[in-house]
């Protein structure tokens, strides 16, 4: 019995880090007051960069009766949710700083979060399925409504809260039905009683699950809470709430559906692309009247996560690849949009509106050009990263047979280029308004960021996209391999 501890513990070591570390942190945070916010920060990013490399070079294997999974998708999916996390610190410590509303508990609760979206990507079972999505859940509903004294705030995070109730509740009505059909909650055993039985009770349940699952990843239909949650939540916060988590869910839906249901693949991949579709259409035709440059943001968001079910809705090893390969490159783009948001402000406020933009060539000109090679790239432009992601998600839907779908996404992807290049006439080809001052001063840690990305996005992703392209194969083609 207790080898079988030691070794439980021993796979599960990154979130253990985390949880013990944030418990630590919190502790800290609370004996030394205020003061302690950016050695809390600075704490805090050792401590995911910690985990990180503790998921990397840990063993392979499953633990607690295979509910959790330690495999090569789980492995990718923490390192890339670890750094993302980290990203998130760091740029939300001066924001916090500048706003005057700096806390300690910001960067524990992020530790927190990533502890459940850990939690995610290993899950084996349906109950560490619910666990790792509420565990995360409860401190971003916190972190949404972070900023107490902003109306728009406080509304965010009561409208993430309440529908995030919601969709757990069609979530566990789901996994009910699934425990009640195949008398088993461990991905593994329903994946054998699917593979035999082709029941109506577990299509409904399977149905459940996926639009619980499709909350957390904002696809359309059940994207209701992005836009509003987006324009209202704290800048960095909304820039962790773009990335981690929907790498997280992403990582678990293909989990989910490629290991508990892989026998009911022609179900659930029409779902998945009957989703798809909703969303390249409501993120394309919703960003074109978006006047703040969060909401559309929030659009894009859930364009881009409909390219990314694609591969999903493969159902092949490809498709998981491509699937990974498109969250990366897309990860690195959104860092790199919110950082700039973050680096913009005039007059000491920020830069929400997207007619703000009007003449920032003469202001700020390498920021204006990070913001163009970032807009491009997520159009998906050649050679830029964005083209790269959405060159391997069609391409696997394409070799699967859905190649109208493909089709679809790129008609999207042309209706959605409106509004990426109206960016980028308004930074260089619109007059700054009459009576507005020039920008302010940028925080080098944005700033530091947004370049990065940029640089990323052109010309070093031509470098880097086949180490990226070699990790994503190992991931998928070592799926469940622990």
């Amino acid at each position: 019995m207790m080898p079988d501890l030691i070794s439980a513990l021993h796979l599960s070591a990154p979130e253990a880090t985390l949880a013990v570390g944030g418990l630590v942190l919190l502790m800290l945070g609370a004996f030394m007051g205020e003061k302690s916010v950016r050695f809390i920060s600075a704490l805090s990013v050792g401590l995911l960069v910690a985990a990180t490399a503790v998921a990397v070079t840990g063993p392979l294997g499953q633990a607690f009766n295979g509910a959790y999974v330690a495999d090569p998708l789980a492995v990718y999916g923490k390192a890339l949710i670890f750094l993302s996390s980290a990203v998130a610190i760091v740029l939300g410590d001066g924001w916090m700083r500048r706003a005057r509303i700096a806390k300690f508990e910001y960067p524990i609760l992020i530790v927190l979060a990533s502890a459940g979206m850990g939690m995610m990507a290993s899950s084996g079972d349906l109950i560490s399925l619910y666990v790792g999505i509420e565990l995360h859940s409860l401190a971003l509903y916190v972190l949404a409504a972070f900023h107490r004294d902003d109306l728009k705030a406080s509304e965010a995070g009561l409208k993430y809260f309440v529908l995030g109730a919601l969709s757990s509740g069609l979530l566990l009505y789901g996994a009910s039905l699934i425990y009640g059909f195949t008398g088993s909650m461990r991905f593994d055993e329903i994946a054998a009683y699917a593979a035999a039985n082709q029941s109506t009770g577990l299509i409904f349940g399977l149905v459940f699950l996926i639009c619980g699952l499709a909350f957390k990843v904002s696809a359309a239909p059940f994207h209701m809470w992005t836009p509003d949650v987006y324009e209202g939540a704290p800048t960095p916060v909304v820039a962790l709430f773009a990335t981690a988590p929907k790498v997280a869910a992403m990582v678990l839906i293909a989990r989910t559906l490629e290991g508990a249901f892989a026998g009911s693949h022609d179900q659930w991949a029409q779902v998945l692309i009957l989703i798809s579709l909703i969303s390249f259409a409501v993120g394309a035709f919703g960003g074109l009247v978006q006047k703040d440059l969060q909401r559309l943001l929030a659009y894009s968001s859930i364009a881009n996560i409909g390219y990314a079910l694609l591969g999903i809705a493969a159902g092949t090893t490809a498709g998981v690849q491509a699937m990974l390969v498109f969250m990366t490159l897309y990860v690195l783009d959104q860092f790199g949009f919110f950082a700039i948001l973050l680096s913009l402000s005039r007059g000491g406020k920020p830069i929400r509106k997207i007619a703000d933009l009007a003449g920032l060539r003469k202001d700020k000109p390498v920021t204006a050009i990070a913001l163009t090679v970032l807009s491009l790239s997520v159009l998906g432009m050649p050679p830029l990263a964005g083209f790269w992601a959405k060159f391997y998600v069609f391409g696997a839907a394409a070799d699967a047979g859905y190649w109208m779908v493909g089709a679809a996404g790129l008609v999207a992807s042309v209706v959605a280029g409106f509004y990426y290049l109206r960016i980028i006439k308004l930074m260089w080809f619109d007059p700054t308004p009459e009576g507005v001052g020039p920008t302010d001063a940028s925080p080098v840690e944005a700033r530091t960021i947004a370049w990065a990305s940029a640089a990323f996005s052109f010309p070093l992703v031509i470098v880097a996209i086949g180490w990226i392209d070699h990790f994503a194969g190992v991931a998928a083609t070592g799926f469940g391999a622990g």
